[in-house]
């Protein structure tokens, strides 16, 4: 029998290593000519082998293996100049491209990736989004802003007006991954959510992968924000900014040693605050937030390059001496690129990460402060492996430390002292991209993660939420381990050379929560770690793609439509007492949920106008003992129908305008039932779990980007916009009171947020 595997193996694999022999491997890494950055997705294709060829990695490298001969490799890369690189293979070479920005006065474009890459690619739910693109989105403010952009994709909604928190294929927010430089973000919101925390002049590339994320990533159940910053130009010194109405920004950046290392810093701060203090009714008024963007890069030789990247920012708010809080997110990634050798690339990261919040009251007899922390300490080691044009496998691992602090109270009365909970969130993958055929795609891979409960806290264990044992782990122990399988596979098959249908499969697992009893998300809420209450989140997605392209690439029509269920998924019971509770576990219910829905996209890529219309129809349920007298209920960010419209026009090579319009059904939400008094206070009654939906949510926003003539180096340029260009008044919460008039009846009270935002920007490059 063993014998017989054995040949059966040979016979398989022979053929090939014998073909292997045979070839040789062209190399390198894509760069922008001007800059030195390098370029993410770019095509190397073979004009004599049509159909053979790769893209570039997210550190612009590439690999492609060849039988010996001599051939031309075309490098393309939309809004760049085409290369045409002849090579002659008899030995294994390297070739580093340099492409230049193309010209263009007539045409705009929406996306980097390449024109067809919507019907070769095996990625389900994938958008990509260029800075081009953001910067011509009319948005809050004027302020460029990447996370608000990605809401405006099908299958993404954002959960409030002027929030940045947001919803992925019915998740919660705190189901998405969000990485800058491979950092994850904890909380990716500046002034409550106005404004995200990614600065776009420091930014290269973004992409937001929904639900079938490749084995690399885990953590998270619904969606991957990956968002890789600048290097910095490495060839000449350059200076960029804004001066906005109520912030301004500015990013410089330029050689270390020329060719070898370079440098980029932008900074942001807003100073609405400056002009609210000269008034004095604001005069004690502090509410701004500031963020650094830094990073710089060492080339050791042509093989091995470092790069160090770091990003902080902080949140300030108070009023009047009694009030006061700040946040803010610290992340730091030492990074080390490899070339191994022509067909090994490696990549090995050590990434610090660090999201505290603090927020203190202060009365004429009495004060209070609550504060908490999460502090991660990563390492990642990946490793690419292109075997040939057909196949390219990656593998690694990656091991955190978690470190969390609980919410403590503090005060001249109050004293809620809390350990730090420690945990190690661990695991290893494997996956491989593999041609079948002309129409055949396939990628496949399987991650298994692992989650230690470390000691130095007493973990208390609940049943039906009454204490029935309390587990002392010492520092330096072990305690409860959590074990998952996630096995991840995609499937591209192209009908024609404008169709192809996809289907995709993934489970993905969860190890932190956040503890939120709002749809949005604000920076009080904490986060809290598998224990031996809270079992690690669990999801499996399967879903199905169609892609049509029409006119040359020029239209292109993607519909997915999926179906997900989760298991273990927490909520509050009802009454819950968050805020003052010694512990938050024994206020938490669990049991399952489900999503499913269709995403439409159609998007116009070329030409003077482009854009794109989404549509999602969806549906996002739970089920858990204890709410809803154990039946199904709509989850807080269950919302039926949304609509998004983009557009954007070049009216003359120096004037373009944009508009967007959006439309949303509302929230779901619980609204009480009745009332009645006990000691003279009003008591709300309540009964299904969210049964109410707030009022829709819809909105028109339009922009003007004027181009002003350049002089030598320097260019320049006037942003204009409205947000809220008929002035709806879109829901941002409901209370009830009691008619002043008529105790008997009760006021549905509606706040709504900014109406009728104007915003001028000037923008500066030189």
């Amino acid at each position: 029998m063993v014998k017989k595997i054995v040949i059966y193996f040979f016979i398989l694999f022979c053929p090939t290593l014998l073909w292997a022999q045979s070839k040789y491997t062209v190399s390198g890494t894509v760069k922008e000519k001007s800059s030195g950055e390098t370029l993410i997705g770019v095509s190397i294709s073979v004009e004599e082998k049509p159909g053979v060829g790769v893209v570039t990695n997210e550190y612009g490298f590439y690999s492609l293996s060849l039988p010996q001969g001599k051939y031309t490799l075309r490098i393309s890369y939309v809004g760049y100049e085409a290369e045409l690189i002849a090579v002659d293979l008899n030995s294994n070479l390297t070739k580093n491209v340099d492409l230049s920005e193309g010209i263009s006065l007539q045409e705009v474009v929406v996306t980097s990736r390449k024109d067809d890459e919507n019907l070769t690619s095996t990625a389900m739910g994938t958008e990509v989004l260029s800075m081009k693109t953001i910067a011509k989105v009319p948005v809050l403010f004027g302020e460029k802003d990447l996370v608000k952009t990605i809401q405006l994709m099908p299958g993404v909604k954002s959960n409030g007006e002027g929030s940045n928190g947001f919803s992925v294929r019915g998740g919660a927010t705190d189901q998405n991954l969000i990485l800058l430089d491979e950092a994850p973000v904890y909380n990716a919101s500046h002034l409550l959510g106005v404004f995200s925390t990614f600065n776009s002049d420091a930014i290269k590339d973004a992409t937001i992968t929904k639900g079938n994320s490749p084995a690399q990533f885990g953590g998270r159940l619904s969606s991957v924000m990956d968002v890789k910053m600048k290097e910095g130009n490495n060839k000449s010194y350059n200076a960029s900014g804004g001066i906005g109405l109520i912030s301004s920004r500015l990013t410089l950046e330029g050689p270390i040693q020329k060719e070898k290392s370079s440098f980029i810093i932008s900074g942001r701060r807003t100073y609405a605050d400056l002009f609210a203090r000269m008034s004095s009714d604001f005069k004690d008024v502090k509410l701004y937030f500031y963020d650094l963007n830094a990073k710089a890069n060492f080339a050791i030789n042509d093989n091995n390059k470092l790069y160090f990247s770091g990003y902080l920012g902080k949140d300030v708010l108070a009023a009047n001496g009694m009030f006061g809080s700040d946040w803010g997110n610290i992340t730091g990634t030492l990074r080390w690129n490899s070339v191994i050798n022509s067909k090994l690339f490696s990549n090995t990261s050590l990434i610090y990460s660090n999201y505290d919040f603090n927020v203190g009251f202060q009365g004429d007899e009495s004060s209070v402060n609550f504060n908490s922390n999460i502090k991660d300490m990563n390492l990642k080691q990946d490793f690419s492996y292109y075997l040939n044009s057909r196949n390219t496998f990656r593998f690694g691992f990656n091991v955190i430390h978690h470190t969390i602090t609980p919410t403590m109270a503090k005060g001249k009365d109050i004293v809620n002292e809390k350990n730090s909970r420690k945990s190690l969130e661990n695991s290893v993958y494997l996956s491989n991209s593999f041609k079948v055929s002309e129409k055949i795609s396939l990628d496949y891979g399987l991650r298994f993660s692992f989650y230690n409960v470390l000691g130095g806290d007493t973990y208390n264990i609940y049943k039906n939420n009454e204490l029935i044992e309390s587990v002392e782990l010492a520092k330096g122990k072990v305690g409860k381990t959590y074990y998952n399988l996630e096995p991840r596979a995609s499937m591209n098959y192209r009908l024609n050379n404008t169709t192809s249908l996809k289907m995709g499969y993934a489970r993905n697992t969860q190890n932190l929560h956040l503890m939120s009893n709002s749809t949005g998300g604000s920076p009080t809420d904490q986060w809290i770690g598998n224990s031996y209450n809270i079992k690690p989140e669990v999801s499996d997605q399967i879903s199905f793609g169609f892609s049509k392209n029409f006119n040359d690439n020029m239209f292109e029509l993607n519909a997915e439509a999926y179906y997900k269920t989760m298991q273990n998924q927490i909520d509050y019971r009802d009454g819950a007492d968050i805020n003052t509770v010694p512990d938050i576990e024994s206020e938490l219910l669990f049991g399952k949920g489900r999503a499913y829905g269709l995403e439409l996209l159609l998007k116009k890529n070329k030409g003077r106008f482009t854009g794109w219309v989404g549509y999602t129809l969806s549906k996002t349920e739970r089920k858990i003992n204890g709410i809803n007298s154990g039946e199904w209920y709509n989850a807080k960010n269950d919302r039926t129908h949304n609509l998004t419209v983009v557009g954007i026009y070049e009216l003359t090579p120096r004037w373009t305008l944009s508009g967007t319009f959006l439309y949303t059904t509302g929230n779901a939400v619980t609204f009480p039932t009745g009332k009645y008094e006990l000691n003279g206070m009003t008591i709300y009654q309540y009964d299904r779990r969210n049964a109410d939906r707030m009022p829709a949510t819809h909105r028109l926003d339009l922009s003007a980007t004027y181009e002003t003539p350049s002089k030598g180096r320097y260019q320049s340029s006037w942003s204009f916009g409205l947000y809220n260009v008929y002035g709806r008044k879109n829901p941002y919460s409901i209370t009830f009171e009691e008619n002043k008039n008529n105790p008997q009846q009760i006021d549905a009270v509606q706040m709504s947020l900014f109406q009728w935002i104007p915003s001028v920007t000037y923008n500066f490059k030189f």
